[in-house]
């Protein structure tokens, strides 16, 4: 063997372990990444969605009001994890994805249950998954594009009513109500409050899913200006 058949092989062997040596970094930080306090407390989240299931197909008033003291509880974690995400310094890919990931897979799990429990009609589920996936692509495909498209309040509407409504629908029997222990509500049937602020949160939907669109047209033909413009 001549040294010039020997030389590219001796290239050849560092930057192999070079690379060996960054998949394993790799492999390393997303690992880190999982055990992370917010990302443990998001994959809790997608965790205790079998659990409001099986509560809900118990249907007895306890099993639904336990139901949907787990589901608040699970809601409660997504305010948390963001929070600690930033206080703890440890915002991260794999974060980011599973974040809105498991709020959408709680939101559309629930609905779907209760569709065949006679708590919310066909029609208003499928419009509210199919406009959950659209803007998640939406913001799928800017996110690559270069864009971020922030919630408006539109969106943080729909996420409030959306919440309180499945709240109502999970508990979805009629109780004697007062409000502030003053004000006698009389009996309340929690099923039609839940279907009315559902019903309302997806009026919010549409409206706030026009607003993305528009956005993010602004901002593609923005970034399309700057770059004939540099």
């Amino acid at each position: 063997m001549t040294p010039s058949d020997a030389s590219p092989r001796r290239r050849l062997r560092p930057r192999r372990r070079r690379d060996r040596g960054e998949v394993a970094r790799r492999r390393s930080s997303l690992k880190q990444d999982a055990l992370n306090v917010p990302n443990l407390l998001t994959m809790a989240r997608v965790a205790v969605i079998p659990v409001v299931l099986w509560l809900l197909d118990r249907g007895t008033p306890k099993d639904c009001v336990l139901a949907a003291l787990v589901y608040s509880a699970a809601a409660i974690t997504d305010l948390l994890d963001g929070y600690l995400a930033r206080r703890m310094n440890v915002v991260s890919v794999l974060g980011k994805f599973l974040d809105p990931l498991a709020d959408k897979l709680l939101v559309m799990a629930s609905l779907v249950w209760m569709v065949p429990m006679g708590r919310i009609s066909e029609w208003a589920v499928v419009l509210l998954l199919g406009r959950e996936i659209s803007i998640t692509a939406l913001r799928s495909i800017a996110s690559s594009e270069g864009v971020v498209i922030a919630a408006g309040e539109g969106g943080k509407s729909k996420t409030a009513l959306q919440m309180v409504g499945i709240l109502c629908l999970m508990i979805g029997y009629p109780y004697h109500l007062t409000f502030l222990g003053l004000i006698d509500l009389g009996l309340v049937d929690l099923v039609r409050v839940g279907q009315a602020l559902v019903y309302i949160s997806l009026i919010f939907s549409i409206t706030s899913a026009f607003q993305y669109v528009g956005l993010f047209a602004e901002a593609v033909e923005a970034k399309n200006r700057r770059q004939k413009s540099a």
